[in-house]
């Protein structure tokens, strides 16, 4: 069986597709070179497999992305390096994401889940995309990253932008805005750090600062890859948040009974959101080139292929989950996939977590009901499970 990853039904509702692939073997044709991976059992050690890799030569970014600065982008960002240069890489982003410094984020992210929502909950509806999934994760990234407040509201559109390099295959429409973002940041992140060297802080941009000073395991910090990779890391600390808060409020409005659930057993709410994650996986798919032949439901894909992971697919594998297609906020134990797993494991992790609790536990605790209040609207995407809107009723 064959996998388009663009095929409009896979993109409004991927499951049932998945669920053929699962039946089918597990090993499916993807596009030019590819293979897909359905099945959990296959996708989980392969997402730790040192046969595969992250790094692609250029001509798969050229095919991928077309001409432009995203090129070069992803070769320099610590999701497309292999070690040793992913290890030198991952440390110094790690600094970002360390959990001191993400537990001192609480305090923070709960005060701006309550700003964003209690004008909706005087209103009695919102949308959970525009006023929350979107403008919670970003304010978060930009407080860690250091972006000063009086910029983000211009950084938004741009950060939107970036988010369409990310496909597996950017489509021809989207690669002038995709290229125009990662220029645009490019410039937009060398001037902060340009500015924040007179006077550093307990921000990012201050560790890289101090950093590309440092002699570094590996070798020192390159000032291209600096900038990329906080651009990077930009990006990876809102677009995952966004889909777990979107499609979480969403799957909620579908399942009252769960919510319902929640309410009456608060202490749910962790187990919940690792639910939301399995139930409709924000990062529904990653790739890896293969370097060595490696074995997958029964068959070897040669050395040069590229293996497709999906990891939505995975989440739903009735081998693995029993009934996977019900919603179960009292799932346990539940090993979703949907953050990857081995030295690619999503750096803002940890982050996520503590933003999709601390948006859907306010909602529970203020909002007498969640209900729609319009039509949904997907943001058609191969790689990610999105939102353009989501609205409820509060009341």
């Amino acid at each position: 069986m064959k996998f388009d990853s663009r095929d409009p039904a896979v993109l409004q509702n991927p499951y049932p597709i998945y669920r053929e692939l699962r039946d089918s073997g597990g090993l499916s044709r993807g596009g030019p070179g590819q293979w897909v991976v359905s099945r959990y059992d296959d996708v989980a050690p392969l997402l730790r497999d040192r046969r595969l890799s992250h790094e692609y030569p250029p001509e798969y970014h050229e095919f991928s992305t077309g001409e432009g600065p995203a090129q070069s982008f992803f070769q320099r960002i610590v999701l497309d390096r292999d070690a040793p240069d992913h290890t030198r890489l991952r440390r110094l982003m790690a600094q970002a994401f360390s959990p001191r410094l993400i537990q001192q984020m609480h305090g923070y992210v709960e005060r701006k889940v309550g700003e964003l929502l209690t004008p909706a909950l005087e209103r009695g509806t919102f949308d959970a995309v525009t006023e929350l999934a979107f403008p919670l994760p970003v304010s978060v990234v930009c407080e860690l990253v250091g972006i000063p407040p009086v910029d983000r509201d211009l950084v938004r559109p741009y950060a939107i932008d970036l988010a369409k390099a990310f496909a597996l295959y950017v489509p021809e429409e989207d690669r002038a805005a995709a290229h125009g973002a990662v220029a645009w940041l490019r410039e937009y992140i060398g001037e902060l750090l340009r500015g924040r060297r007179a006077s550093l802080g307990e921000d990012l941009l201050s560790r890289m600062i101090v950093a590309e000073d440092a002699e570094q395991p590996g070798g020192r910090l390159t000032a291209e890859e600096i900038v990329d990779n906080t651009v990077f890391l930009f990006f990876a600390g809102f677009e995952t948040t966004t889909n777990l808060i979107a499609t979480s409020v969403a799957a909620l409005v579908d399942h009252p009974d769960q919510a319902a659930r929640l309410r009456r057993d608060p202490e749910l709410l962790p187990g919940a959101v690792e639910e939301f994650l399995r139930f409709d996986a924000p990062i529904q798919a990653t790739a890896r080139l293969v370097r060595e032949p490696v074995e997958v439901g029964g068959r070897t894909v040669r050395a040069g292929r590229v293996l497709v992971l999906l990891l939505g697919s995975a989440n739903h594998d009735e081998r693995r989950f029993a009934a996977p297609e019900r919603l179960d906020v009292g799932r346990a134990p539940n090993p979703q996939l949907s953050f990857g797993g081995g030295a690619h494991h999503c750096l803002g992790a940890h982050l996520a977590r503590i933003e999709g609790r601390a948006a859907i536990g306010w909602l529970l605790r203020h909002a007498p009901a969640l209900k729609a209040a319009g039509e949904v609207v997907r943001r058609p995407s191969v790689t990610f499970r999105s939102y353009r809107s989501v609205p409820v009723a509060l009341r």
